[in-house]
């Protein structure tokens, strides 16, 4: 596992054992929630709408739960008018992390980030100084159990770009407009797909030693427990030698 993918493969692996979290719950609700207030609560129509659900069913998250937000983000029930904020800066070792946030009160949310980067040896950046190197990407995992040429065959056929080994899982990427394309494909070819998103990768990586990558770690966990954050995205590569000296 390498380069800009390692916090979402952490992220991944994360969430696939801690799923019942009601942090969790909380942050897919409200994403769902905004999806249907700036697409609409059609979810052939809206297809943010269509992937936050999924997220969310994939989650446990009940279905009238889900139901609920998709309506107080149409208007047919009271709610919170939620706001989207990308917040950028650096962790420990001159990481670039930028942070997504979803927040009904900006001047709350922004001074909370920043004490978050400040406290843990990072620090906050201008907007532009670190969105630059990054751009948005779909990302999905198919089960192990699949052969590769299977993956790949029907990757290739749907539109996907590439094919990879990460581990536990095949991981698939492609243009974020072809998310849903890619994974209607996939799960036509009778793949397993257990998850699919769009996300943000960088173009340039910063390989940590242990030390370094302890401290980055400890930050991207602290943003991503903030209430109002719904994604942190990173440049960082930690090598599978250091991660598993790690995790023992």
């Amino acid at each position: 596992m390498s380069g800009h993918s390692k916090w979402a493969t952490i992220k991944h692996q994360k969430g696939a054992k801690d799923k019942a979290r009601a942090k969790l719950f909380a942050k897919l609700i409200r994403q769902v929630e905004v999806a249907a207030r700036e697409g609409g609560g059609d979810i052939n129509a809206n297809a943010t709408l269509r992937t936050m659900v999924a997220k969310a069913k994939g989650a446990s998250v009940p279905n009238d739960t889900i139901d609920r937000a998709v309506k107080r983000g149409t208007g047919e029930l009271e709610g919170v008018t939620y706001e989207s904020i990308m917040y950028e800066g650096y962790a420990p070792g001159g990481v670039a992390v930028m942070v997504d946030v979803l927040t009904d009160n900006r001047n709350r949310t922004g001074a909370e980030v920043r004490n978050i980067f400040s406290k843990m040896g990072g620090s906050m950046a201008e907007p532009g100084a670190v969105s630059w190197q990054f751009t948005r990407r779909g990302l999905l995992y198919v089960a192990k159990k699949h052969a590769e040429d299977d993956v790949m065959l029907a990757a290739m056929e749907a539109g996907a770009d590439d094919v990879t080994d990460d581990g536990e899982e095949w991981k698939v990427t492609c243009e974020p407009t072809s998310l849903h394309t890619v994974q209607d494909g996939l799960e036509a070819a009778g793949l397993t797909v257990t998850s699919a998103e769009s996300t943000m990768v960088s173009s340039t990586v910063v390989a940590l030693e242990i030390e370094d990558a302890k401290r980055v770690l400890r930050v991207m966990d602290a943003l991503e427990e903030h209430d109002d954050v719904q994604d942190v995205y990173a440049n960082f590569d930690i090598s599978d030698e250091i991660m598993q000296s790690m995790e023992a």
